[in-house]
């Protein structure tokens, strides 16, 4: 079977992190590779649904789809009440 060769990117890091990382890599049985990219492949997709999530908002906010002032208030004061729980408990 044959595999195209994969462009190669390098990465500067502090010996911490570093260390870090090979010590997930061994608690994993995998190396270095497998768990950057396994890091990026989960960072990519964070950022791929908040630009999603932002890009509704934005088309729902340009098609006048705002909570009123009431609505507003409102889950203010459940969550003020929510904190104040919190504190109390």
């Amino acid at each position: 079977m044959y595999y195209m060769a994969k462009p190669l990117l390098t990465v500067r890091m502090d010996q911490d992190r570093l260390h870090a990382l090979d010590k997930v890599a061994d608690g994993i049985d995998r190396d270095r590779t497998y768990v950057v990219t396994q890091a990026i492949d989960a960072f990519l997709d964070v950022q791929k649904w908040q630009i999603e999530y932002i890009e509704e908002a934005m088309r729902e906010a340009e098609a006048g789809k705002f909570a009123s002032a009431a609505e507003v208030e409102s889950a203010f004061a459940r969550l003020r009440g929510r904190s104040r729980r919190w504190k109390a408990g």
